[in-house]
């Protein structure tokens, strides 16, 4: 991976973005897009929207999410402790003895999120599942008048960011759900540059994923495309305690996943399988029976249909602060965007046939 694309994927998971908080990251975005793409903009919701302009008619909306989960500033007690309501989907479990971002008003506030000591708890306590209200903030305040001044009820919560590199092209951070696929809607444009490309191509840093697919919702629904494709990240089972038999074979370092099923159009499926065989890359596949989880989803139901693919990277540890992708993965699910691209002109036909 080149140095201006590390060093942009290095700022995409380092700036907040919980659901509803993205424009820290979409900055980011805007910036790196603007250099590759003939137009740029911002929607009302908070979409950002990059357009690179094909000779042809198809639009095409390419989306990965800006959005991460977080937490969000509930109620604070006398002592000045913060409880917290949550953003998107969390694990209580995992949360205690973290470093926590409280993101207010007037910048950064740090803090921990603290739990009673173990050799505190009697037998029974420490067996039961972790709640929300069993949990707190520290942030060092020595009362609720004191905390007021530094927060207030509303400001976003994220997980201390940071940027580790492990050996084998693996990557550990927080939000690579889905900074990975902002990176790699971005990125796409980079790898375009120089080709003519018949789709008017919309690159799409959606927001609110997390809470919904909304973001993904208004901007298909105003780009209006006939083919949508959305970067997402799926679950790996490449680790311990994982049933294969349940979940499948997604490994890291074995390339992007290719999803197959109710939420993927036949002839786009079977047009980025020949991309990635026509160009050797390596890839995997995904069962899907039904409507995922992503932008893809939502990109398929706008308006009287979309024809929708779905290219994902394997993550490790989902939805937690130490989450774990390949950049190898990355890189190849870039190039196999770009590939796919540029087999599609206004010959191509999407109606599903026998």
């Amino acid at each position: 991976m080149d140095r201006d694309l590390k060093e942009f994927f290095k700022a995409l998971v380092m700036a907040p973005s919980p659901s509803g908080f993205e424009q820290p990251a979409q900055e980011v975005y805007r910036n790196f897009v603007k250099d590759y793409a003939d137009e740029v903009r911002t929607d009302v919701h908070g979409n950002v929207i990059a357009l690179k302009k094909g000779k042809g008619e198809y639009k095409m909306m390419v989306s990965g999410h800006a959005d991460e989960v977080g937490l969000m500033v509930n109620y604070i007690d006398d002592e000045g402790y913060i409880y917290f309501s949550t953003i998107g989907g969390i694990d209580f479990s995992l949360l205690p003895g973290f470093k926590v971002d409280i993101h207010s008003k007037d910048g950064v506030i740090k803090g921990v999120i603290g739990r009673k000591a173990i050799h505190m708890m009697e037998k029974d306590e420490r067996d039961k599942p972790i709640k929300s209200e069993d949990l707190w903030i520290d942030m060092g305040a020595k009362d609720k008048k004191e905390a007021l001044k530094m927060v207030s009820i509303g400001d976003p919560i994220t997980y201390e960011a940071g940027v580790v590199e492990l050996p084998n092209n693996l990557v550990v951070t927080k939000a690579t759900d889905n900074k990975a696929g902002v990176f790699a809607s971005g990125a796409l444009l980079k790898y375009l540059t120089d080709t003519e490309i018949s789709v008017n191509l919309y690159c799409v840093s959606s927001v609110q994923e997390e809470v919904g697919l909304r973001g993904a919702r208004t901007s298909a629904y105003g780009i209006n495309p006939d083919i949508g494709l959305a970067f997402d990240v799926t679950t790996a089972t490449d680790h311990p305690k994982t049933d294969k038999k349940k979940y499948g074979e997604i490994f890291l370092n074995k390339g992007p996943v290719i999803s197959r099923g109710a939420n993927i159009n036949p002839i786009i499926y079977d047009l980025i399988i020949g991309a990635a065989k026509e160009n050797k890359i390596d890839y995997q596949i995904s069962g899907e029976p039904r409507g995922t989880g992503t932008d893809a989803n939502i990109m398929q139901l706008t308006r009287s249909g979309v024809a929708t693919g779905l290219i994902s990277f394997p993550n490790r540890y989902m939805h937690s602060p130490v989450e774990i992708i390949s950049l190898k993965d990355l890189e190849n699910a870039i190039k196999l965007g770009g590939e796919f691209i540029k087999k599609i002109d206004d010959g191509v036909d999407f109606t599903p046939k026998l």
